[in-house]
């Protein structure tokens, strides 16, 4: 009898499990991942790795995990289609960024329902869009949905350096997440004051270029100023980067989102700008126009360069032999890294100062997704069927994101656009959320957009 009624109750909670909607299981998914304190550093990404094996063996969904560090494994999921057509990479970082609990109003870990929001670490980077993923791979597989093409989901460990994530992944296990074209992280729903949304598909991503300036000088006491002060020499230095003008530099993706940008009434007033940023006489005085206007929109147009770091001296009476800065350069995918450092190193003009590559990841520059894909035209398709008043763009992310490694391989990387903006983005920042309405939307237009393009 009691084996029996076991029975009724597992079948009676598959009933309830087999009745909820993708948007609903992305929002059980996202409360589970948020509670997992994978916080780079140190990662522990196995904790999300283990979840997400766990969710797929109760599917019947074939997975394993992969890595070189038994506590940041990688998670790689097949869902198996016909094969008349190659697969379709669905990929998502599972580490976030540290939490300052102290600047946090909930506990950032707890996974918190607040006035229709999930607060916690990850709701917006990059966990949202992993629990939308899996739930539309799990949706697939319940339903047993016929496919054109396997489905393949990976969520990725170390996101920053790709050690133990993407590159690894790469080097070692290319044939269980080769794919036609992939969709991934950081891309937007802008919304107008027209109430037209701009559909922001991440087509290319500028390059991190960390850059280090070193100023020599003589140690003396503070008492004297002195002309060889490295301090003063670092500062100067650090102006004239941040102050000179960077070359304007266009491509497939920019040309094209700016020129139907300045179509909505919102950046009408921007067309004059945008249409001398092809006139080399004009371009640089324009860029700086938009930059003024619209940082967001001035960042895709060229280098740009924020110090971020200082070091220099012992004691506030001692002039240092040195002094050093950190800055985080962002340049354009055109441009080498030969190129972008002699230039600096013009700008600066100091023989007292040495300018040179910070030791970071480097990052292989690429070349903008296609714009003509059936990926790219499926997403394209699903937002215009949402809203006849959306406008579909290709966009120059200002960061990175390790799907650069998968673009260097050769494929059509998109980051794709499922989650409104929600006011000022908490990315990284504290109290992140997202509102649980955008995130069972988000859900299903991502379900939308892989059956379109998988059937």
């Amino acid at each position: 009898m009691k084996k029996t009624v076991l029975l009724v109750v597992f079948a009676a909670s598959m009933q309830v499990l087999s009745a909820q909607t993708v948007g609903e299981l992305a929002a059980g998914y996202l409360r589970d991942l948020i509670r997992l304190d994978t916080s780079n550093p140190p990662g522990n990404e196995s904790k999300v790795a283990n979840y997400l094996k766990q969710v797929a063996d109760r599917e019947g969904i074939p997975a394993e995990l992969l890595g070189p560090d038994a506590q940041r494994l990688n998670f790689v999921a097949r869902l198996r289609g016909s094969g008349k057509q190659r697969p379709l990479l669905l990929m998502a970082h599972s580490d976030v960024v540290p939490v300052d609990r102290s600047q946090w109003t909930v506990d950032g870990f707890a996974a918190v329902e607040k006035d229709g929001f999930l607060y916690g670490r990850g709701a917006e980077d990059d966990k949202s869009l992993l629990a939308a993923e899996l739930a539309v791979v799990v949706e697939l597989k319940r339903r047993k949905t016929p496919l054109d093409r396997d489905i393949i989901l990976v969520s990725e460990a170390d996101e920053e350096s790709g050690a133990t994530g993407a590159r690894w992944l790469i080097d070692n296990a290319w044939a269980k997440m080769d794919a036609e074209f992939a969709l991934n992280e950081f891309a937007t729903i802008l919304e107008t004051a027209g109430g037209a949304p701009v559909f922001q598909i991440q087509t290319a991503e500028k390059v991190p270029t960390r850059i280090r300036l070193t100023a020599h000088g003589v140690a003396g006491h503070g008492s004297l100023p002195r002309e060889d002060n490295p301090v003063y020499h670092l500062s100067r230095a650090i102006v004239r980067l941040t102050e000179a003008a960077q070359p304007v530099q266009l491509n497939t993706t920019t040309r094209t989102y700016f020129r139907e940008l300045t179509r909505l009434p919102d950046f009408a007033a921007m067309g004059p700008l945008v249409a001398q940023l092809e006139d080399p006489a004009k371009a640089e005085s324009a860029a700086a126009a938009l930059q003024k206007a619209n940082a967001e929109l001035g960042a895709m147009l060229h280098m740009s360069i924020s110090p971020t770091m200082l070091n220099a001296g012992m004691r506030i009476n001692v002039i240092p032999n040195t002094a050093e800065a950190q800055l985080d350069g962002r340049r354009m995918p055109g441009e080498t890294m030969d190129e972008v450092f002699a230039r600096l190193r013009k700008i600066v003009d100091d023989p007292a100062v040495t300018v040179e590559p910070a030791e970071t990841v480097v990052y292989p520059p690429t070349e903008p997704s296609s714009l003509t894909t059936p990926l790219y035209l499926a997403m394209a398709s699903v937002f215009r069927e949402s809203n006849p008043k959306a406008l579909v763009v290709p966009f120059l992310m200002r960061a990175t994101t390790d799907g650069a490694w998968l673009r260097a391989k050769g494929m059509a990387v998109y980051g794709v656009p499922l989650f409104r903006t929600e006011g000022a983005s908490r990315m990284h920042g504290n109290d992140e959320r997202i509102g649980l309405d955008n995130l069972r939307h988000g859900a299903e237009l991502l379900e939308k957009i892989v059956l379109k393009v998988a059937r």
